[in-house]
């Protein structure tokens, strides 16, 4: 099967040279997402909670244009910019996730921006859910 690679939104991609997704056979990969807009605006301000739903909302349509769904991700790596704020995200990647229930991983990071609080990688396995 042919590598499939799903367009990033991102006005930076281009210029590091990356998508949004990969799938490779029925394993997707989705790039570090966080919650800039295409304006470079940052989407829910200083509220990680809000930036880390809007997150997850780029992540499942990064998998959907690669033939997978939320439900199939079996992996995520969250990058914080604030430690303190591992609530608020773990509280946004549950709602998110609550039937996948992937493992896990949660970091402090400092991210490229000051104004991102998060940062998601996934990975997903296409039929996971039973539903592919």
């Amino acid at each position: 099967m042919p590598v499939q690679r799903v367009a990033s939104p991102s006005r930076y991609a281009p210029v590091i040279g990356f998508s949004a997704a990969v799938r490779a056979g029925d394993l997707v990969f989705v790039a570090g997402t966080t919650a800039v807009d295409g304006s470079g605006e940052v989407v829910g301000g200083d509220d990680a909670y809000l930036q880390a739903q809007d997150v997850f909302r780029k992540i499942g349509a990064a998998l959907q244009g690669a033939g997978a769904s939320i439900d199939d991700v079996v992996q995520t790596r969250m990058f914080l910019a604030r430690a303190g704020d591992w609530e608020a995200v773990g509280r946004a990647h549950g709602e998110a996730f609550a039937t996948a229930m992937p493992a896990a991983t949660m970091v402090e990071a400092r991210l490229l921006d000051e104004r991102m609080l998060v940062e998601v990688e996934a990975v997903a396995s296409v039929g996971a859910s039973g539903q592919g």
